[in-house]
């Protein structure tokens, strides 16, 4: 039931929805469409991973200025930072639906700014466009889904939103791929493309209701009682008008029922104990989803291919397509298990994972830097003017190997050997005609701008692969979960946006930063700055969040009472007493 109803699974929750989907398929259609809006979210966020490669290909001042290429990944961030914040105002003034419909025009109007734009700064305005499109719908998606669940698989319906997201990064990465089939403006298809699952969804949704609890929150009684008819059996329906109608008198004779401005209802939210609480842990879950780095890999996934030393843009994107696949089926896992092992103890397991994988990551980088080939004055001599101009004033140019040569000056590539990969080669300038000189050599030469040559390159790949096999089932869908349960009606949109702010202010932080980290430090302690974050992420969730699983909102509002910060976890009452009472009713 939505509003009530302790249900512990005997088997995984994940079979209750096509039970359900079956008896009441209106359910699946309403989270299918609204589900688009994860797509779109995963497909603008994952797409610029590899249309950045034919960016910098295009646009040579990309390709030497660190910051431009990272502008035009992360002022997408920047405008899901407003996006989220304006959002949570929309979805509490004028409903979750008008707030979905408005982030489809937002898509829609950035992807086709993006698709013809003459230069990079105006790819980026296009990316500003697309990025309050993903803010909105980052957090309406789900809280729009959550609404309309029974509580025994809401965790499930929203996880498959988090599937569309996985998903939409996964159909990126593959239109990517067969886009580099395109020799001129390919990095256009990439990016326009998502003007047509906009334009999908805009139309579904205009045929969808509006959240039932948002209505009812409205004074709209029997629209929204009508709409419930439509999401649950009939013998259930008195229970649940009971349950809502007793849920909404009771948020309005704690709290009020004035509307306030949104500055007013931020005051409010803070200042109630219940729902500090609940932001710290939705806050928090949101802020470590970014930190632990995993859009470092969505938005450089192919970049950091090629740190691990695979000059090909093609052949980067296809292996990035494999960490986005994992991805995808990550978060198929969480569907199964969220409802039945929790929120908190998945993104526990997750995070131990995460730490691991960064870790060895980290190492497999920093073997790859000390076995660099070396940089050789005869390979070099042939290239003349297309020497890189750092080598040449280089007092210790005798010791410099590729690793070396790419540190120097984002001005600076690596051609390697024509006979063998691993044997010295040449430090030259970023440009056609070095490039061209490089290809034209035959045999085994490749043209390095990123990473260098190395046998351990791929175990950098299979421990990528782990990290994100680590991350989707716990950290990357359960953060989302626990923020559109933990609030209370009259709190959750502009709490839910609140939370989506920080998740993407900590995502603009990482995005707008990673290469830059990586040029200063490298890619062994950037890597390592990550698992650091995790490790202090780790100790968050255990310290501050509780477990939601199975609860109606108002019993997890009864156990946010009494979940007391100040003692240690393993003294709090809250879980056992909500396992007692789930027990007792199965």
């Amino acid at each position: 039931m939505a509003e009530g109803g302790i249900h512990k699974a005997k088997k995984s929750e994940f079979l209750d929805v096509f039970r359900l989907a079956r008896s009441k398929p209106y359910i699946l259609r309403l989270t299918l469409s609204a589900g688009i809006g994860g797509l779109l979210f995963g497909y603008d966020t994952g797409v610029i991973a590899g249309a950045l490669l034919y960016i910098r290909d295009e646009f040579s001042q990309v390709q030497k200025n660190t910051n431009l290429g990272e502008a035009i990944v992360s002022t997408a961030i920047a405008g899901a930072i407003v996006g989220a914040a304006v959002g949570g105002w929309i979805n509490d003034n004028f409903g979750r639906k008008k707030s979905i419909l408005m982030a489809d025009v937002l898509f829609f109007v950035g992807a086709l700014v993006m698709a013809i734009a003459p230069g990079p700064w105006v790819i980026i305005i296009g990316r500003v466009f697309v990025g309050l499109g993903v803010g909105m719908a980052s957090m309406t998606a789900p809280l729009y889904i959550s609404e309309a669940s029974p509580a025994r698989i809401r965790g499930a319906l929203v996880s498959f939103n988090g599937l569309l997201i996985t998903g939409g990064q996964f159909i990126a990465y593959l239109i990517n791929l067969v886009l580099t089939r395109v020799h001129h403006g390919a990095w256009r298809w990439m990016l326009g493309i998502a003007i047509l699952p906009a334009v999908v969804q805009f139309l579904l949704m205009l045929s969808l209701p509006e959240s039932p609890r948002w209505l009812y929150r409205k004074g709209k009684k029997d629209e929204a009682i009508n709409i419930l008819k439509k999401l649950y059996p009939a013998e259930d329906i008195d229970t649940e008008v009971e349950a809502l109608k007793a849920s909404v008198e009771a948020e309005i004779a704690e709290e009020g029922s004035t509307d306030a401005n949104v500055f007013t209802k931020v005051k409010q939210a803070w200042s109630t104990p219940i729902v500090r609480k609940g932001l710290a842990a939705g806050i928090g879950v949101q802020v470590f989803q970014q930190l632990v780095g995993i859009n470092t890999v969505m938005y450089y996934s192919p970049t950091i291919v090629q740190f691990a030393g695979i000059a090909s843009n093609s052949t980067a994107i296809a292996l990035s397509l494999i960490t986005s696949g994992l991805n995808a089926l990550g978060s198929i896992a969480s569907m199964a298990f969220v409802d039945k092992y929790g929120r908190r103890r998945l993104m526990i397991i997750s995070m131990f994972g995460i730490i691991a994988f960064l870790c060895l990551l980290a190492g497999t980088f920093k073997v790859s830097d000390l076995n660099a080939p070396k940089v050789n004055r005869l390979e070099t001599a042939p290239f003349g003017n297309s020497t890189c101009p750092a080598y040449f004033k280089a007092p210790n140019a005798a010791l410099w190997n590729c690793r070396s040569c790419l540190d120097a000056s984002s001005d600076c590539a690596f051609c390697s050997n024509s006979g063998n990969l691993y044997q010295p080669g040449a430090c030259v300038a970023i440009g056609s005609d070095a490039r061209t000189v490089c290809h034209s050599k035959g045999g085994k030469s490749e043209f390095f701008t990123q990473g260098c040559p190395s046998k351990v390159g791929i175990f950098a790949i299979i421990f990528l692969a782990l990290y994100i096999i680590s991350y989707s089932p716990g950290m990357g869908t359960a953060p989302w979960i626990v923020n559109s349960e933990i609030y209370p009606l009259r709190h959750r949109g502009i709490c839910g946006g609140m939370a989506a702010m920080a998740n993407w202010t900590a995502n603009l932080i990482v995005s707008q930063t990673f290469l830059t980290l990586t040029k200063a430090v490298g890619s062994l302690y950037a890597f390592l700055v990550f698992a650091g974050f995790s490790f202090v992420g780790l100790l968050y969730i255990y310290w501050v969040v509780p477990e939601t699983k199975g609860l109606s909102f108002e019993e997890v509002g009864k156990m946010l009472e009494n979940w007391d910060l100040s003692s240690p976890p393993w003294k709090r009452k809250a879980d056992l007493v909500v396992e007692e009472k789930g027990q007792e009713l199965c």
